[in-house]
């Protein structure tokens, strides 16, 4: 017990003196995005996306990431494509963040970052669907301040 107090004191120790942030983005997409531009990735499920041809996208989750955006002064870039491309454009970081009105049970969320269910609805038999984003993995100072917004923005 008493040395596990001591090691966990010696690395808070060791973190503060290398002036390391916790939470932290090894990939720096909360430093790149906040005045720049947020790549998000959109697959079309309404009500939670819409993509229509000529037109921009809309939905419950578009107008939450518009409003991170502008709390983020960041413009947003619109990818379009399924499930899966979104995945790898996260992956491979030509992508900030995805929305297609993913669940917390979805097979994707093993595969990158999620945020906590920020809203629930109901299956056809009356169950609770709760729904996430998905973001890079390990960019957790933007999922941070991603969740954070969410939590503001749904409450």
């Amino acid at each position: 017990m008493i040395a596990a107090l001591v090691t966990a004191a010696l690395v808070a120790v060791l973190v503060a003196g290398c002036g390391m942030r916790v939470p932290s983005d090894p990939d720096g997409t909360l430093e790149r995005v906040r005045g720049g531009e947020l790549r998000v990735g959109i697959s079309h499920n309404p009500p939670f996306t819409h993509l229509a041809a000529g037109a921009e996208p809309t939905g419950v989750e578009v107008e939450l990431v518009e409003g991170f955006a502008d709390e983020l002064n960041a413009s947003v870039t619109w990818v379009a494509g399924s499930e899966a491309a979104l995945v790898q454009g996260l992956e491979d970081g030509n992508l900030d963040l995805a929305v297609a009105g993913f669940r917390d049970d979805s097979p994707y969320v093993d595969e990158a970052g999620s945020t906590r269910p920020f809203l629930e609805t109901e299956d056809s038999a009356g169950g609770k669907i709760s729904h996430v984003m998905l973001t890079p993995m390990g960019e957790n100072a933007f999922l941070v301040e991603l969740e954070t917004y969410l939590a503001e923005a749904t409450s």
